[in-house]
């Protein structure tokens, strides 16, 4: 067995993929940053993340799959689901041996799987647009803290950028510690750690703007003042806002301690 090793980017995967080719490797698992202790046997294998291999291996699907079975693959990495990187190599390994477009094959496992993750991470994306609450600090840098099961940042900063063109903003991902930052011309990404209290009163005064807290009260009352109680169902709600997302989102802290 081999354990593959790659630096968790997709650029790097597309690199691992091209090399398992290459080399003729063989009975393969991969592993992120590290060997896993689990496989203390096995032969390693260590990848440099590099475009050109990459890019080789993008064209090659670009010529079996429909835009959207192409952009797929790339939603599916994303989804952070366990193995799937895996999953992913074995559907690509049918793309590259089947003589037709194999997308809608769902009775294959992989087909499927990919499907289901492509799924999962266009659903998160929607959300993450819907669900990302600014504050503004007085260095006029408009900032969110998110928590995605999916790494959708990647998916999200052409939507911000658009919508949000004239104004410094950073979206945080704390789950993968770190963000995307817009300088009003252009965005990058960010490694950072963020306070774990940085919703509490006390942080909010040391950080943000004099007004942020009155602004957050405001936004808590006209959300309170546009519920119709009457008309309030529950298990409608949790499915179009699930409480994981409750955490970040002004509207639901109705007093900052």
């Amino acid at each position: 067995m081999t354990q593959v090793i790659y630096d968790n980017t997709f650029e790097g995967w597309l690199t691992a993929v091209f090399e398992i080719y290459e080399l003729k490797l063989a009975d393969i698992v991969f592993a992120k940053n590290e060997a896993s202790n689990a496989l203390l046997f096995s032969e390693i294998h260590l990848v440099s993340t590099n475009f050109g291999k990459a890019n080789r291996v993008l064209n090659g699907l670009k010529e079996r799959l429909s835009n959207e079975g192409f952009a797929n693959i790339y939603r599916a990495f994303l989804s952070d689901l366990d193995k799937i990187d895996e999953t992913l190599f074995q559907y690509i390994k049918y793309v590259f041996a089947s003589s037709v477009n194999i997308e809608e094959d769902l009775a294959n496992t992989f087909v499927l799987e990919v499907r289901k993750a492509a799924h999962l991470t266009g659903k998160e994306t929607h959300r993450m647009k819907a669900f990302v609450r600014f504050k503004l600090t007085k260095d006029n840098l408009y900032y969110a803290i998110v928590e995605p099961d999916c790494d959708v940042l990647p998916l999200i900063e052409k939507h911000f950028k658009n919508r949000y063109a004239d104004q410094r903003w950073l979206i945080y991902d704390s789950k993968r510690k770190y963000g995307i930052y817009y300088d009003l011309e252009t965005t990058s990404t960010v490694q950072l750690q963020f306070n774990a209290q940085s919703s509490s009163s006390n942080y909010l005064a040391e950080i943000c703007d004099d007004n942020e807290e009155f602004f957050q009260n405001l936004w808590r009352q006209y959300f309170s003042s546009t519920n119709i109680e009457s008309r309030k169902n529950t298990k409608l709600h949790l499915q179009h806002m699930p409480k994981r997302y409750w955490k970040y989102l002004t509207e639901k802290i109705p007093v900052l301690k």
